[in-house]
């Protein structure tokens, strides 16, 4: 008896020279959006923000009073302002009140946004109420303490046994305290927000291991929390640094500059040129000097603090 033995034919693979069909696509792999989707944004930006700054920086090189036709006169609003003693003195001011405003909101921003990220009993009630001058306008702000803190029908007036006669918008170190403690009664609230997402996106295994190791919560918040935070210190200290650069309403209504130049601070200053003086080609100078500082200063946070230097999504890891 004979038995037909047959071979196992190979099992067919790509012919030579056919089209490979390309991979289904996963539900996972998203594609690098186009150009298309930041059109309308760059548009948006570039008529609203770039187009208007060259002009600024176009005007400060041009004598204009707002009516009569520019006219240019090269350096002579910058050399004119290098000279101006109020000009100097609003750099010195507007340092100041840059300065006492990271000093006062980051340490607070930090305390209360730690706390916040917690799960302490009515937490977040108590943290909708802190909120509430976050969603306050400057303007609204500065009435509202301007309307308290009047020195004939606020509250200086019903306590002098606190506030002696009651005018503190009429000595310079009294005006720029109160200018220095309504900024931060707004802007607090807003960094405690970045420092409570921070806060929350810390790993927890990180005080895991501390207890364990027997480190207490004051060790924790030093040794662990507050390293783990510095990428949002970083933002939230040139956010600071930026607005009390250019910090406006809150003088224009509290101070308006006074008592005479003592509150004139550098952005204050530039209206003042603008808008009263009608003198426009100062008023850009000094607007296109403000542009050109903060962007250094900013520049200069992120290079000392290695902030640009950061790959890792998590925070506090570089």
């Amino acid at each position: 008896m004979t038995t037909k033995t047959t071979s196992a034919r190979p099992a067919a693979g790509p012919r030579k020279g056919a089209r490979r069909r390309p991979p289904a696509p996963s539900a996972t792999t998203v594609g690098r959006p186009g150009f298309t989707w930041a059109l309308p944004a760059a548009v948006f930006f570039t008529f609203f923000a770039i187009v208007p700054l060259i002009m600024v920086a176009v005007l400060s090189f041009m004598s204009w009073d707002g009516l009569s036709s520019p006219e240019f006169v090269g350096m002579d609003n910058w050399s004119r302002l290098m000279d101006d003693p109020v000009m100097l003195k609003s750099i010195w001011l507007t340092l100041l009140l840059t300065v006492l405003g990271v000093v006062l909101q980051t340490p607070l921003s930090i305390l209360l946004g730690v706390w916040a990220a917690g799960h302490q009993r009515n937490r977040a009630v108590l943290s909708v109420i802190y909120f509430i001058p976050l969603l306050l306008s400057a303007t609204a702000v500065s009435v509202l303490w301007r309307a308290l803190l009047d020195p004939n029908f606020g509250i200086p007036a019903e306590a002098a046994w606190l506030f002696g006669d009651g005018n503190l918008f009429g000595e310079q170190a009294t005006a720029i305290g109160v200018l220095a403690f309504v900024s931060t009664w707004q802007f607090t609230p807003f960094h405690t927000l970045i420092y409570q997402g921070a806060a929350r996106a810390i790993p927890q295994v990180l005080y895991q291991a501390a207890e364990i190791d027997g480190a207490g919560r004051y060790r924790q918040f030093f040794h662990i929390t507050l390293p783990q935070l510095r990428n949002s210190m970083i933002t939230s200290m040139i956010l600071m640094i930026v607005g009390g650069l250019t910090t406006f309403e809150t003088v224009l209504i509290l101070t308006q500059g006074g008592p005479g130049t003592d509150t004139t601070i550098s952005a204050y200053y530039m209206y003042d040129k603008a808008f009263k003086s009608f003198d426009y080609g100062t008023g850009s100078a000094i607007a296109l000097a403000l542009v050109v500082a903060s962007t250094i200063i900013s520049l200069i946070v992120v290079r000392v603090s290695g902030y640009d230097k950061m790959r890792s999504s998590m925070e506090g890891v570089s």
